[in-house]
């Protein structure tokens, strides 16, 4: 058995992730069609067997629980034709009516690249409109741009090789121990192969990622374009422009030196709000080699100015010829898994398929003569954010959005539940039958997911490879390209008769060949699959591509050579004037139910910053189908400083309203100094699915990038506020029952589902008999079919309460009016899954559950290493007994040995200890 092959006694496939950009292999092992086992490619070049705890997970989301099984018209289930013919002919009808930019396509990076290819072909090449955006909007636009503009194509000149072979790199704006952990394992891999590499981390937080940095420059957020603009200022200063590559590689480089010259080292220290010596230490460090990466995501393009901000680094390594040659160049890293793939087919609306330009009339041709299409879109179509635009102000009538959650995604949320409120139609194809989004529709669309869909995927290092369907699709539901051919039939479009998605690939190879000649790098037509056995065999394959001496496909570096697609071959420096983040003062928020007043002296401003955690993705619809992956972070929290926190008289886990506009959040204080005073950080994934005040997108006015439209989505100006809670019911049920139970009735809840249960936490603002009216109406609820046990305390207003189907525990309820605010976590959730898990609930359980009594077992404080399932009692008892190290910690307990994101939180456990050793050691 080979090494990949470890483990494996059944079936054997190999897909890839559903998560992130970096596009890791995957080996499924299948008993009966059903997947068993998981384990990371070891033959797949993006992981070589790597993987993080998402993805070790993935199999913990599959199931029929919680899918959309059949199409439904008005929350009717009916046929797939009654479906489609309904779709098509209201599309036809509103085109017939108002033109063909009356309608819209808002598609996903979670499409793959078949998916997305005829969804383009529909809308640009038989509708005529250019009025189809994807979500990669929210997060790649201006990276796209950026590459653009400078490259002449949108070519990401980097490989994740590069993080291995450079001696030097910046990750600027990327926390990628947790958005992208498997490129980060390979980092620190890379780190301890060779010591002398050196981390650099611009980020205005402490986060996992900068505990590796050697130096971490904690820089005003949204002021990266000024480092770089001053980064490109020395290096002329030094004299260390590489001349012959700039005058005959690149144009306008003395227009933006113009722009840049002003910034001094001093200017980029006032600007960015950084010590002198660290800025000048910096550029010291990048210009010391020409193995040098600037690694960037979601903190540079999520910005009024992202594409300027991602030009100012690209000039940089135009001007030092960092780029085009192993370990150095500007490397963009993608945040879906077909990101990329979307990029490729044109899934912007402002872009053609392979990578042709939608105001060039000769590539417009050239897609619809191959099309054989009645006509193309001739102008660039409504962004992401535009589209809810046009669609408020009745332009827009019908909209197909497709595999993405903008309720929760865009910013102002109620400006986008308004906009699917007053259009016409709007159609959601989707896996899952409950979202922020689908509540909306007037037609849903059920279709496959991860494991069930068959198609490609394109990694950040432009790496395609095959998302394989190897398990049978729950109820009715589709493939997406099949749902799309379908409707487009059924408006009598021919060119839409697939019967496998191969055809669709081939085709699309096929168009990225037609009329290139060389001009552009984006050219897999050498990869064409003539048959569905070729397709299924199909391994993974880096592009660009060239036959080597053999005939065989090689990849070969982008821009190796100097030359770039751009009209003469030369790269262009872009000049940038840098510019802080869009911020308007917040004002009066709407009042939500019960809230109280607040003193204004209690009242501050904080700039507030949002982005992942660790074991939770976009916006939860899979992860949050596998329990362990709701361990580590359980709920919504803010992470602010103790200094703000004094401020606002708030200690950890108290609750702080964030008021923006007519917006409101509500989020546990979580009180660290890995914020600035004045500024805030808050997830983005959580939503009324599992919280009903928790949106981060919500507060954010729709501000955009005036190149790309990208949303400005990672500084917002809020007022924070204490939230007084005057009573908190803790709820857990069975997930059947849970189905069953609304929570919004009280000021705001939490959900957080766990294995075989849901646990609900219900917050009331304001003295009312709404609580014990709310417990009154859940056991009414269950009368029938559950019998009730209640113990209360008359001393301090506590309730507790059971309820039995039988000898199981159904329902366990946590009730307390609060004194002085006194909040307190939700049951233990282990104790619970325990108790939940017997089939017989003895008398000592009971009493348990009524007492509040958690067995010492489950007293282990939160959870460290999610694969292992590790908490910080254990990680804590192994330190006592001498375990010194990240290294010693996982041979003892086997934390930080898998997916590796947990190695930041146990060095600081280790560092904590050691220094409550010599703190000790000096009290002797």
């Amino acid at each position: 058995m080979s090494a990949s092959n470890k483990g494996f006694y059944g079936e054997r496939k190999q897909t890839t992730c559903a998560y992130c950009g970096v596009g890791c292999g995957l080996d499924i092992e299948l008993h009966n069609g059903k997947a068993v086992k998981l384990q990371g490619a070891e033959s797949h070049p993006a992981n070589a067997g790597r993987t993080c705890v998402k993805g070790t997970h993935l199999l913990d989301t599959l199931g029929e629980h919680g899918r959309l099984l059949a199409p439904q018209i008005n929350e009717q289930t009916v046929s797939w034709n009654q479906a489609t013919d309904y779709v098509a002919e209201r599309f036809a009808q509103t085109i017939a009516q108002y033109g063909a930019d009356s309608v819209a396509f808002y598609v996903s990076g979670q499409l793959l690249t078949e998916d997305y290819y005829v969804a383009n072909k529909l809308m640009k090449g038989y509708i005529g409109s250019a009025n189809i955006d994807t979500n990669s909007r929210l997060c790649m636009s201006s990276a796209v741009a950026g590459y653009k503009r400078a490259f002449g194509e949108d070519v990401v000149p980097c490989d994740y090789r590069d993080l291995e072979q450079c001696d030097v790199i910046f990750l600027v704006g990327s926390n990628a121990a947790w958005t992208h952990p498997v490129l980060f394992q390979r980092l620190q891999l890379a780190k301890q192969n060779n010591p002398n590499l050196t981390i650099v981390v611009l980020d205005p937080r402490v986060t996992a990622t900068s505990e590796m940095a050697d130096l971490h420059l904690q820089l005003e957020p949204g002021s990266d374009a000024g480092f770089y603009n001053g980064l490109l200022a020395y290096i002329a200063c030094q004299g260390l422009i590489n001349n012959r590559f700039v005058s005959e590689h690149t144009d306008d480089f003395f227009a933006a030196l113009e722009k840049a010259i002003a910034w001094t080292p001093e200017k980029v220290a006032s600007f960015c709000q950084l010590p002198l010596e660290q800025v000048q230490q910096a550029f010291q460090l990048f210009t010391s080699t020409d193995k040098v990466v600037s690694f960037y995501s979601m903190g540079i393009n999520q910005s009024n100015s992202g594409v300027d901000k991602c030009n100012a680094i690209i000039n940089c390594h135009l001007a030092t010829a960092t780029l085009g040659k192993p370990g150095s160049g500007p490397f963009s890293i993608t945040g879906q898994p077909n990101a990329m793939g979307g990029r490729e087919v044109g899934g912007l609306s402002n872009q053609l398929t392979a990578h042709l330009d939608i105001d060039n009339a000769e590539h417009r041709s050239l897609v619809q003569n191959f099309w054989q299409s009645p006509v193309i879109a001739d102008k660039a179509g409504a962004s992401a954010t535009g589209i809810i635009d046009k669609m408020l102000s009745g332009k827009i009538k019908a909209i197909w959005i497709m595999a993405t959650n903008p309720v929760v995604s865009l910013p102002e949320g109620n400006k986008v539940i308004q906009a699917l409120q007053q259009c016409d139609l709007v159609v959601v194809s989707d896996c899952v039958d409950k979202n922020d989004t689908l509540a909306y529709a007037n037609v849903k669309f059920p279709a496959t997911g991860w494991l069930e869909k068959n198609g490609t995927v394109t990694n950040s290092e432009r790496c395609i490879s095959r998302q394989r369907g190897m398990i049978e699709a729950p109820g009715q539901a589709k493939h997406d390209w099949q749902i799309i051919c379908d409707v487009a039939k059924a408006m009598n479009f021919s060119g839409f008769d697939y019967q496998h998605p191969q055809q669709i690939f081939d085709e699309f190879c096929r168009l990225t060949g037609e009329k290139n000649q060389g001009q552009r790098l984006f050219d897999i037509s050498a990869m064409q699959c003539h048959s569905i056995e070729q397709y299924d065999k199909l391994k993974p394959q880096q592009w660009p591509l060239k036959a080597d001496k053999s005939g065989q496909l090689q990849s070969h570096r982008p821009f190796s050579d100097g030359r770039f697609s751009t009209t003469n071959g030369k790269a262009h420096f872009i000049a940038v004037t840098p510019v802080l983040p869009e911020l308007t003062a917040p004002q009066a928020a709407l009042r939500t139910k019960g809230q109280q007043d607040t003193p204004p002296t209690a009242q501050i401003s904080l700039l507030i910053n949002s982005g992942r955690v660790r074991d939770q993705w976009h916006t939860m619809t899979r992860t949050a189908r596998a329990h362990q992956l709701n361990r580590h972070t359980s709920s919504p929290q803010l992470s602010i400083h103790p200094t703000d926190a004094a401020r606002l008289n708030v200690y950890d886990g108290q609750f702080i309203a964030l008021t923006s506009r007519a917006e409101r959040v509500v989020l546990s204080a979580q009180i660290t100094s890995d914020v600035k005073p004045g500024q805030g950080f808050m997830p983005i994934h959580w939503n009324r699915q599992f919280a009903s005040h928790a949106n981060a997108a919500s507060l954010y006015r729709t501000v955009v990038d005036p190149v790309s439209a990208q949303p400005q989505s990672k500084q917002v100006l809020a007022h924070a506020s204490k939230v007084l809670v005057s009573a908190q019911l803790h709820i857990a049920m069975t997930t059947e029952l849970a189905e069953q139970f609304d929570a919004n009735r009280l000021s705001f809840s939490q959900r957080c589902p766990q294995q075989g249960f849901v646990q609900f936490s219900l917050y009331q603002e304001q003295q009312s008999d709404c609580v014990t009216e709310l417990i009154d109406c859940l056991q009414d609820q269950f009368k029938a079919q559950l019998k009730w046990l209640r113990l209360m305390s008359s001393a301090d207003g506590q309730q507790r309460l059971i309820a039995m189907h039988g000898d199981q525990l159904a329902i366990y309820v946590d009730y307390q009016t609060l004194e002085n605010n006194a909040v307190t976590a939700p049951p233990n959730s282990q104790w619970l899954s325990e108790l939940f898990a017997r089939n017989e609930l003895q008398n000592q359980h009971k009493t348990a559950l009524l007492t509040g009594q958690v067995g010492d077992k489950f007293v282990n404080g939160e959870q460290v290493c999610s694969c292992f399932n590790v908490y910080q009692k254990h990680i804590s008892q192994a330190i006592e007994q001498g375990a010194n190290t990240v290294q010693e910690l996982g041979e003892k307990l086997q934390c930080g040995t898998g997916c590796g994101s947990c190695k930041p939180e146990l060095s600081r456990m280790l560092a904590s200890a050691d220094t409550n050793l010599i703190a000790m050691e000096k009290c002797q």
